[in-house]
């Protein structure tokens, strides 16, 4: 009986522990797993890369870390995923207001992201941003 009474036991620590382990999603470990290097920065269909130019800063390497934190080129913030894993919300005190893309791709090697941003001298207008990166 004490065996039956010792082996219950176990059996249900095993299970609480196997219960309260947070199941991550194939797309949160491919984004978290490696660090991001800048491949093609693109403002309009434009390099925008370069020092001085609209996407600058964005260009080096980017690590999405587990907790939620993590750097983006020369910016520090937050990131998540929103509507279903299909996009990526980045947030830095450095930006004006927080960067929503669509992932356009997000494999072992890839990531391409693309959103579209105010454009100040024709509003109905966006202008078209096009991130990829490559892992280190």
């Amino acid at each position: 009986m004490k065996n039956l009474t010792l082996l219950l036991f176990i059996s249900v620590c095993l299970i609480l522990f196997a219960c309260n382990k947070e199941t991550k999603s194939e797309r949160f470990l491919l984004l978290t797993g490696p660090t991001w290097t800048s491949d093609s920065l693109l403002w309009d269909g434009v390099d925008a890369s370069n020092p001085g130019q609209k996407l600058a800063k964005f260009k080096g390497d980017a690590k999405f870390r587990e907790d939620g934190t993590g750097y983006f080129g020369q910016y520090i913030g937050t990131w998540r995923f929103s509507f279903n894993e299909t996009e990526l919300v980045i947030d830095s005190d450095s930006l004006q207001v927080a960067l929503t893309a669509n992932i356009a791709e997000l494999t072992k090697t890839s990531l391409k992201i693309t959103t579209g941003y105010p454009n100040p001298a024709n509003p109905s207008n966006p202008i078209d941003i096009r991130m990829t990166f490559k892992a280190k």
